[in-house]
């Protein structure tokens, strides 16, 4: 058998040949596309975790109507790891194999672009919630300064993926789709780095303001959301996944950097540390604390405004949408309680006031 050094001496349409012809029994593993054969195991359960949460948020979205564009995002990224599990299991089977090879190196190094996305538009409600004057930039700028970031990113790791998959593929060397892919990983590390660097700012400016003003910091409409568990437990779930998925792009920058035959990517316990396990946590936390459960605990359901609205359509002011921290396009305009509560008040009042007459 030969040696893996003489191995990686062929050229690529040599290489690729001999690995079409080997198997588990004929050659030595380290001569397969990952010098490893990939766990059954984990591979099998983290799977199992992905498609759990892929079904979640799926579900979540059904039943929350609210923060679409975080769902679709979510379920997108899930999907992706979905498909990547799949084909590392397939490698498992025949780890000479390209099709599997290709296809989790790719699904799984894009997927992560779409969970940022998701991440990234909840920061403009939570800016609203708090209020718009502790923040250095507006609520809506957020999204519109991390989304085209993140849409560069993805379309560079895909187009680098895609042209590494093709050039594979044709037996060539994947080198340039790999710099390719390496850039967009690159963009989104500076990406995320920037927008926790402008959490933190907005953090600091609101208890700066919050110890010279108390209270008056903060915007009065949402004081009952803010002071919900579940709301804060949202927010601790956030930065623990913006910090997951952060330190998980930060190992396939270095990874990838290497090429496909360098140390990093052989080692498998690296990957499943810093890959698998970083993911599936981001995933699971924003499962557990989903923005359209956390955010609920200020707002009336819909079957309330209703009511409302049916004794008196004047009652309740929904054209304050603007100031809502669970404003969506696709889902509606939400009401804060206490313009409920008032109106209810408004309502009852009428109707004594009809009775006594």
């Amino acid at each position: 058998m030969e040696t893996l050094e003489l191995l990686y001496r062929r050229d690529d349409k040599q290489l690729a040949a001999h690995r079409a012809a080997c198997t588990l029994k004929t050659c030595s593993i380290k001569e397969s596309y990952y010098a490893y054969r990939p766990s059954l195991p984990a591979n099998a359960v983290f799977l199992a975790l992905f498609s759990l949460s892929l079904c979640c948020f799926i579900l979540q979205a059904a039943l929350s109507r609210r923060f679409i564009g975080f769902t679709i995002a979510m379920i997108s990224g899930c999907s992706l790891e979905v498909l990547g599990y799949i084909g590392r299991i397939m490698s498992w089977y025949n780890p000479f194999h390209q099709n599997g090879f290709l296809m989790q190196i790719v699904c799984l190094t894009i997927a992560p672009a779409f969970l940022a996305a998701g991440i990234y538009l909840t920061l403009s409600r939570i800016v609203i919630t708090f209020g718009p004057e502790n923040s250095h930039i507006k609520p809506l700028s957020y999204p519109r300064i991390f989304i085209p970031c993140d849409v560069i990113s993805l379309l560079l790791q895909a187009i680098g993926g895609g042209m590494a998959s093709v050039a594979s593929h044709q037996d060539k060397s994947p080198s340039t789709g790999d710099h390719i892919m390496v850039a967009g990983l690159a963009f989104q590390v500076v990406t995320l780095l920037m927008f926790q660097l402008l959490c933190l700012d907005f953090l600091n400016k609101t208890l700066m303001r919050m110890r010279t003003m108390g209270d008056a910091a903060l915007d009065p409409k949402h004081a009952a959301l803010r002071g919900s568990t579940k709301f804060r437990a949202f927010l601790v779930a956030l930065g623990l996944a913006t910090f997951c998925i952060f330190i998980r792009s930060i190992y396939r920058v270095a990874e990838l950097s290497e090429g496909w035959t360098g140390a990093l990517i052989r080692n498998q316990h690296l990957f499943i540390g810093f890959e698998g396990a970083m993911v599936i946590v981001a995933v699971l936390v924003l499962n557990i604390f989903h923005p359209g459960y956390c955010f609920r605990e200020g707002y009336v359901q819909k079957k309330y405004r209703n009511l409302f609205r049916k004794k008196d359509k004047r009652s309740v002011d929904v054209g304050d949408e603007k100031s809502s921290p669970v404003r969506d396009g696709l889902s509606g305009a939400a009401t804060p309680v206490h313009e409920v509560a008032e109106s209810g008040a408004d309502v009852k009042e009428g109707q004594r006031d009809a009775a006594a007459t």
